[in-house]
């Protein structure tokens, strides 16, 4: 039986984690929402806790220092107990039950071993391939990462997805991309309040990304996800159904 552990790591995000969790906490397939604050200061994890008495199955954890994304997922992982982890950013736009709905059913009716996200904001290249590979929307066996929790706690703060990608390829996994029309991932500079800071964020981002893994690497996983792609035509009549759900 297939259950879902929601990770949703968050930092700054008091602007926008309501509207996520709106989405995620109401939704049927969601067995259990685990909020990861990374020593916030705007007031992020407060909203969070705020769903709890209405949640029984949210918790919200705080990290006392900001440690990066990458520590903040491994942290959620270790607190896990479904079979699968849906892994998604505390900052998406427009995110419906639908969206969500389709990114889980690949996986639980055993076309797909992992999904990942395609957002309408997804830079042009990623679109026009098919393939965002350092989409941070995902579904994933939970034991595939939760046995190298101590990997993912060496990794940079911003090396979570290239590692990810790296152990779907060694594993052969069959990955279907959802695509999401309706979503979108804030610009860093729409976040930040100005243009400068989000270069900078981004700069930073594609920095831990390369120390992961190298640049060249990079094209070498992006080929080879796409060879494990589970091709379109088979995933028409999921998405169809995940649509229908109440938004």
């Amino acid at each position: 039986m297939t259950t879902i552990s929601c990770i949703i790591p968050a930092y700054n995000e008091a602007p926008r984690i309501g509207a996520v969790l709106d989405r995620v906490l109401g939704h049927p397939q969601i067995a259990e929402v685990i909020v990861i604050d990374d020593g916030s200061r705007d007031g992020t994890p407060e909203i969070a806790e705020g769903y709890r008495d209405a949640h029984p199955h949210l918790r919200v954890l705080r990290q006392a220092q900001n440690g990066g994304k990458t520590a903040a997922v491994a942290a959620g992982i270790a607190e896990a107990t479904g079979s699968h982890l849906m892994l998604l950013d505390s900052d998406l736009l427009g995110l419906t039950h639908g969206d969500l709905g389709a990114l889980i059913a690949p996986v639980t009716s055993g076309q797909a071993d992992v999904t990942i996200s395609l957002r309408r904001n997804a830079p042009r290249t990623w679109r026009a391939i098919g393939l965002d590979y350092i989409s941070g929307e995902r579904v994933i066996p939970r034991e595939m990462l939760a046995t190298r929790l101590d990997a993912l706690n060496a990794l940079p703060r911003f090396g979570l997805e290239v590692f990810m990608n790296r152990l779907w390829i060694a594993d052969r996994a069959r990955i279907a991309v959802v695509h999401w029309p309706g979503v979108d991932s804030p610009m860093k500079s729409a976040k930040l309040g100005n243009w400068r800071a989000g270069l900078a964020a981004d700069a930073r981002m594609m920095r831990d990304i390369f120390r992961t893994i190298a640049p060249h690497r990079a094209l070498s996983q992006i080929l080879a996800m796409r060879g494990l792609r589970v091709r379109a035509d088979a995933l028409p009549s999921l998405q169809a159904q995940a649509e229908r759900m109440p938004r």
